[in-house]
């Protein structure tokens, strides 16, 4: 929401128009679901009770995370590599990074991120940070 409205401000300061499509969009995506949450959490427990419900909320719960291990791979293999092409083979979108367009220090920071999350079990904002303040001293550094 935030660079849409940046980029395309008509009759607004875009810094104005930016700030206000973000702050619509924030609200727009989780007051929906927040709502949801809270209306619908006092039935879930009723619900477990009933066999075929409970059997379509475990559908969806495994669809969710299958929905989350897609981005996951798709936003890693796209930070990691700066070429990305597919290949399409009985319906489905295989993707074929150009391996010569490896991102060197993307591979660290992630490589440094797991290794510091799962065997330090370092917390995941502190993680963050690093990440991003080692982005920001490399760009400066390097570039």
């Amino acid at each position: 929401g935030f660079m849409g409205a940046y980029r395309d401000a008509t009759g607004l300061d875009p810094m104005l128009a930016a700030t206000l499509a973000a702050l619509l969009t924030t609200w727009v995506t989780f007051i929906p679901c927040f709502l949801w949450i809270f209306l619908g959490a006092p039935y879930v427990e009723r619900l477990r009770d009933n066999r075929a419900l409970s059997a379509a909320l475990s559908a969806i719960t495994a669809a969710v995370v299958g929905v989350i291990l897609n981005l996951a791979i798709w936003f890693g293999v796209h930070v990691i590599f700066a070429d990305v092409g597919e290949w399409h083979v009985m319906g489905a979108r295989i993707l074929a990074p150009n391996l010569a367009s490896l991102d060197l220090l993307a591979l660290l920071l992630a490589a440094g991120a797991m290794v510091a999350i799962f065997h330090f079990k370092v917390g995941m904002l502190k993680v963050l940070a690093g990440c991003a303040l080692l982005g920001i001293l490399a760009s400066l550094v390097f570039f």
